[in-house]
């Protein structure tokens, strides 16, 4: 059975699709087999990988709304073992047309039963808010890992994404489990970043990876040339970073409760 994680972070701009391709990517680098899923109606993950989406004519939205194979919709990338079910601009227009729908919470977890077993890490990449799409994503996740830049606004919004996780054990899916909060966009010069890493740490003990991942140049410059920061910077900071984080995500013997 493969790992299904959902990334979620309802605060835009925290390097949420960044963690989403570039973890998929070393996941898939030390060997193991890797679906990116873009639930994301901006695509940004899709188009991250090199996906062109104005050639696209299914993707993540018909398995949502019409009764097509999940399989059909899933692209390759330009590396081995690491795919992409891709998403495109019709998504913005499920978020209506879930509403009336027959257990929709539930539509992205069965549309992705047919596929579950064919990976070892499914990576949900889940849009900057807590609407229908993200609330999909983490009924189809067993783990929710939070990217957290490092700054104090974030405290309060991981606070309210684990009040929200709650709620989803406690009435759609039990068995959900919070694995993590990674702190991106840090920067060692700034006393602030370590303030804001040292009380996250103090207010969630043992949900906060080891792994940091910088500000980096190049981590921005690597999606304008629909690649991950493996194949664009592999040296750089940012990558060495999401190595790292793929190797202790690989380590945990189980996720955190």
């Amino acid at each position: 059975m493969s790992r299904v994680i959902a990334i979620v972070n309802q605060k835009g701009g925290v390097g949420k699709t960044t963690t989403a391709v570039n973890l998929g990517a070393y996941l898939a680098w030390l060997g193991k087999f890797v679906l990116l899923v873009d639930i994301d109606p901006q695509g940004n993950a899709t188009s991250g990988l090199g996906v062109d989406v104005s050639q696209l004519t299914k993707s993540v939205y018909h398995t949502l709304i019409e009764p097509i194979s999940f399989r059909d919709i899933i692209k390759g990338t330009h590396h081995a073992g690491f795919k992409v079910a891709p998403a495109t601009s019709d998504l913005a227009g499920a978020r209506v047309e879930l509403v009336g729908m027959e257990n929709r919470e539930h539509r992205l977890r069965n549309a992705m039963l047919e596929v579950k077993n064919d990976y070892d890490y499914i990576i949900i990449d889940c849009p900057p808010s807590l609407d229908l799409l993200t609330l999909n994503g983490l009924v189809a996740a067993d783990e929710v890992l939070i990217p957290v830049q490092a700054e104090y606004l974030a405290l309060e919004g991981l606070g309210q994404l684990l009040n929200t996780v709650n709620l989803i054990k406690e009435n759609l899916k039990p068995e959900l489990i919070v694995t993590g909060a990674v702190v991106t966009m840090f920067d060692k010069r700034n006393r602030l970043s370590g303030q804001v890493m040292a009380e996250l740490q103090q207010h969630f003990p043992h949900k906060v990876f080891r792994t940091v991942v910088p500000r980096n140049v190049r981590l921005t410059e690597a999606p304008s040339f629909g690649q991950t920061i493996l194949s664009y910077d592999a040296r750089s900071a940012g990558g060495q970073a999401y190595e790292d984080l793929a190797r202790e995500l690989i380590e945990q013997e189980n996720p955190i409760y």
